[in-house]
Formats: C-alpha cells, structure tokens, sequence
C-alpha cells in the first residue's frame, strides 16, 4: 500500500471514529446523556403554568469551586444549558447564550450551564473561548442531570431547560438551542411573571 492510499484509509477510520464519539457510541443508535452529543432538531416544548413539572433543584460546584444552587434563584428565572468543550452544537450555541446571559440578567434572568463529560482545564477553556459571564458546574458525577430527569428528561447533549420563578419547568429545548427561540421563551418567563 501506498503512503498516500496509508494516510486515506488512517483519516477513514479516524473518522468513523470520531463518528461513532459523537453519537455516544451506542449501536442501536439511541440517547445516551452526555456519551456525546446527539443531533437533535433544536424542537422545544412548553408548558402553561397549569401544567407544569417541579419545582426543580439543582445544585453543584462550578469550576471555580463556588456552590451554584438554583434554589437560591427562587424568584427568577432561570436557564439550564448541558454542555462540553468538544460539542459541536454546544460551541454553536454558546454566543447566543452569553449574549442572553449579559442582556436579561438586570431583568432576572441566570443561566448555569450543566457539564457532565469535561474536566476544569476543558470547561474554562471553552469559557474563556466565548467569554462565557455564567457559572457552569461540573457534573461528572451527573448529580444536577438526575435531579432533572424525574421531572424534564435531558435526552440530548445539548438541551436548554427553561425554569419559571417558581423553579417550575417553563420549556425544554432538545439539540441547540436557536438564539431567536431561546429569546421568546426567555422574554415569555419574564414576562408571565411580571405580569
């Protein structure tokens, strides 16, 4: 074999594994929480107040050792991101959700984002990178993801759950989160509560 025909088949397979990564490795196919992302239509489901899910704690250190507890935001709304480095999607959604973060915080409004797969060196890098002004905790031990799951299933890395001011579940949103769509459910929970 060639040295040529070498390197193709060597960027073959490092791409099929690369591949098989981002789809959580698993055979079947199926969600598998922060084995990788899954790419997801970005759809989101909201409930009226009537029907919703919670109240919703989560609670974690963040990478500068700080205890974030979305208990103490009682009162506001709060936006839930799960999130790594390596996401494709993740990094595509990021901007959005630092400019969501620097624009509502004076009217209410925290983001924590929820990392489940990276260790502090990745996590503030990727921070740094985006210039992210919001905590994120490290859940490697996927504590603040099981507090989730009984009442808002995160099938996908990355999902954006909206809390109302009562901690309650407001919106989900599975894959990333579109700017505009993250925005209305945002300004909706801000404004239902206002009212």
């Amino acid at each position: 074999m060639t040295a040529r025909r070498r390197t193709v088949a060597t960027l073959l397979v490092a791409g099929l594994l690369a591949l098989t990564a981002c789809t959580g490795g698993s055979p079947s196919g199926g969600s598998t929480t922060d084995a990788g992302y899954q790419s997801q239509d970005g759809s989101f489901t909201s409930w009226p107040a009537g029907d919703r899910q919670g109240p919703v704690a989560v609670a974690g250190t963040d990478y500068e050792g700080a205890t974030q507890d979305t208990a103490d935001w009682l009162g506001d709304v709060v936006v839930l991101n799960t999130w790594y480095a390596a996401c494709p999607p993740c990094r595509e959604e990021a901007p959005d959700l630092v400019d969501l973060a620097n624009e509502y915080a004076d009217q209410g409004l925290h983001v924590l984002g929820i990392n489940g797969v990276d260790d502090a060196g990745a996590a503030e890098s990727f921070q740094r990178t985006f210039d992210v002004p919001y905590p994120s905790i490290d859940d490697r031990d996927k504590a603040a993801v099981a507090a989730l799951q009984g009442v808002v299933p995160i099938q996908a890395t990355p999902t954006t759950v909206v809390l109302d001011r009562e901690g309650r579940v407001f919106a989900r949103i599975v894959g990333m989160a579109e700017g505009s769509t993250l925005r209305a459910l945002v300004e909706e929970a801000l404004a239902e509560d206002a009212a």
